[in-house]
C-alpha cells in the first residue's frame, strides 16, 4: 500500500472515531482533541447512553430518592450523572419550599458550602500557572500576619485565656492548600475565632475577606504546619492571597478565570434579586417529633414521617440568608457559592477533561494531574487528599464502590460530587438539609445506586 493511502487511511479512521463521538450530540460536535483523545466541550442531553449502563437499572435512582423523600429524611434534592460528557440523569425530587407546597426543580439554586473550595482553589491554580506565586513559599511574603505562627498549648474554659508556643515552621501555600497548615475552627478553636470575631463560613455583618483573614491569623494553630491535615479555613486565606496577588476582588476573579469561561452562568457568591426565588430553602431533620406535628405539613410533601424525627426549617440566620441577605460585603472562598447542579457539572466535566470545556482551558493539563495526587500521606488514614477533594487511594478501595483515583468533596449543607476519570463518571447531589440527624447518608446512595447501573 503506498504512503499516500495509508495516509488516506489514518484519516478516515480519526474522521470516523471523531464522528462517533461527535454523533451523541444531535447537531454538534461537541467534542476536541488534547493529547489525540476527544473530550466533550458540553454537555450533551438526549444521547444514547445504553453502551455504558443497564437502563433498567438506571431506574434505580428515581426508586431509592423517592423512597427518601417519601419517608421524609430528606426535604428535596437535585441530581446529576454525566458519563463522558452525556447527561445520564438530571433530576429534582421533593419540595425546596415544604411550607408552601413548591416543589424542587433540577435548575434550583443550593448552598454549596465545601464545594466551593474546588473553585477557589482551581481559581488560585491559574495564578499559579502564571507564575505568580510557588506552592513552597511561606505565605507571610503575601500575608504578613501570618509572620509568626503560634500553637495552641491550652485552653482554661471558665476564662477564656490561652497560652501559645511559636511554631516549628512557617506555613506554606502548599499547607493551605492540602489543610495541614494547622489552622482549625472545631471545639475550642471556633470559640476562639468567636472572640476574635472570626466569620465562621458566613456573615451577614459588615466584614470584606482580607479582614477577616487578618482575624484567622490571630487565632493559634491546633498543630505545627505541615504535621497534620486538619480540615478548617485555609482556603479563605488562599482567596485573600489571590487578592494581593491580582489587586481583583476574588469574587469578580472567580468569576473571569472560572464561571465566565466555563459558562457557570447560574453560580454566585452573591444571589441577584431576580434569582432569589429559586435559592430553595434551609433544612434540618431533627431527632425529635412526632407523625401527628408533620402532618400539618402540605398533603404530599411527606406521604411517611419517621416517629423518632422531622424536618423543619433551619433557624440559622446567617445560614438561611447569607445569598441574599447582610451588608453583602463578604465573600467566603470556603464556603460563600450557591448554584446549580448542571454548573457544578460543567466545572467537573473540566476537570474529567484536563483542564478545558466550554472550549476553554482553564488550567493546564500537568496541573490538574499534580492536584490529583495525595497530598497528605496516611494523615487521613486510607483516603487521601489532593489539592481540593478527597483522593481514593488503593488502600480506600475496600470502602466504596466509586473507582480507585476519583475525586470527591461536598459541603455541609448536604451537597457532594464524585469525578471519576477511569468511568469518565460525574455524579452530583444537591440536598440542603443541615444538620442531618436521620442517620441515613444519601450522598453513598447515589454512589451505590448509579454504579451498580454501569455495564
Amino acid at each position: 500500500m503506498s504512503n499516500a493511502r495509508i495516509s488516506i487511511l489514518l484519516v478516515s479512521c480519526a474522521l470516523l472515531l471523531c464522528g462517533a463521538s461527535c454523533s451523541r450530540s444531535k447537531n454538534t460536535c461537541s467534542c476536541h482533541s488534547t493529547k489525540n483523545q476527544y473530550v466533550p466541550q458540553h454537555l450533551i442531553y438526549g444521547a444514547d447512553i445504553s453502551d455504558a449502563f443497564d437502563m433498567s437499572r438506571l431506574k434505580r435512582i428515581d426508586e431509592a430518592f423517592e423512597r427518601y423523600i417519601d419517608n421524609g429524611y430528606m426535604p428535596h434534592c437535585a441530581i446529576m450523572v454525566v458519563h463522558d460528557g452525556r447527561v445520564v440523569h438530571h433530576k429534582a425530587y421533593g419540595f425546596r419550599d415544604i411550607e408552601n407546597g413548591k416543589e424542587c426543580r433540577k435548575d434550583d439554586i443550593f448552598r454549596i458550602a465545601s464545594q466551593t473550595k474546588a473553585i477557589s482553589v482551581v481559581t488560585l491554580m491559574t495564578l499559579f500557572e502564571e507564575g505568580l506565586f510557588q506552592l513552597d513559599e511561606p505565605i507571610k511574603k503575601y500575608l504578613p500576619e501570618f509572620a509568626s505562627p503560634r500553637v495552641l498549648v491550652d485552653y482554661d474554659y471558665p476564662s477564656g485565656t490561652y497560652t501559645t508556643r511559636p511554631a516549628k515552621r512557617d506555613i506554606t501555600i502548599r499547607h493551605l492548600i492540602t489543610h495541614t497548615s494547622g489552622i482549625c475552627y472545631d471545639g475550642t478553636f471556633d470559640i476562639i475565632a468567636q472572640q476574635l470575631g472570626v466569620a465562621v463560613h458566613n456573615t451577614l455583618d459588615t466584614l470584606t475577606l482580607r479582614e477577616n483573614v487578618r482575624r484567622i491569623a490571630s487565632v493559634p494553630l491546633r498543630h505545627d504546619p505541615g504535621d497534620d491535615f486538619t480540615y478548617a479555613y485555609n482556603t479563605d486565606v488562599l482567596g485573600a492571597l489571590a487578592e494581593v496577588l491580582t489587586g481583583i476582588p476574588f469574587e469578580t476573579l472567580v468569576s473571569q478565570q472560572v464561571l465566565e469561561p466555563l459558562g457557570m452562568n447560574d453560580t454566585y457568591f452573591h444571589l441577584p434579586a431576580s434569582e432569589r426565588d429559586r435559592l430553595v430553602k434551609l433544612y434540618c431533620y431533627s431527632d425529635s417529633g412526632s407523625k401527628d406535628e408533620a402532618s400539618t405539613l402540605p398533603h404530599g410533601t411527606q406521604q411517611k414521617v419517621n416517629l423518632d424525627g422531622r424536618l423543619q426549617l433551619n433557624t440559622n440566620e446567617i445560614y438561611q440568608t447569607f445569598p441574599y441577605a447582610g451588608a453583602q460585603t463578604f465573600c467566603s472562598p470556603s464556603a460563600g457559592l450557591v448554584g446549580t447542579v448542571e454548573d457544578y457539572a460543567k466545572f467537573c466535566q473540566m476537570i474529567l477533561n484536563g483542564g478545558e470545556f466550554n472550549n476553554q482551558r482553564i488550567l493546564g493539563r500537568k496541573t490538574l494531574e499534580m492536584m490529583q495526587k495525595n497530598g497528605v500521606g496516611d494523615m487521613r488514614g486510607e483516603i487521601g487528599f489532593g489539592m481540593a477533594w478527597d483522593v481514593f487511594t488503593p488502600q480506600n478501595a475496600h470502602n466504596t464502590i466509586v473507582s480507585e483515583g476519583s475525586m470527591r468533596w461536598g459541603g455541609m449543607f448536604g451537597t457532594d460530587y464524585v469525578i471519576d476519570p477511569q468511568e469518565k463518571l460525574i455524579l452530583i447531589m444537591y440536598q440542603n438539609n443541615m444538620p442531618n440527624l436521620s442517620g441515613y447518608n444519601a450522598k453513598t446512595l447515589l454512589h451505590n445506586v448509579v454504579y451498580q447501573a454501569l455495564k
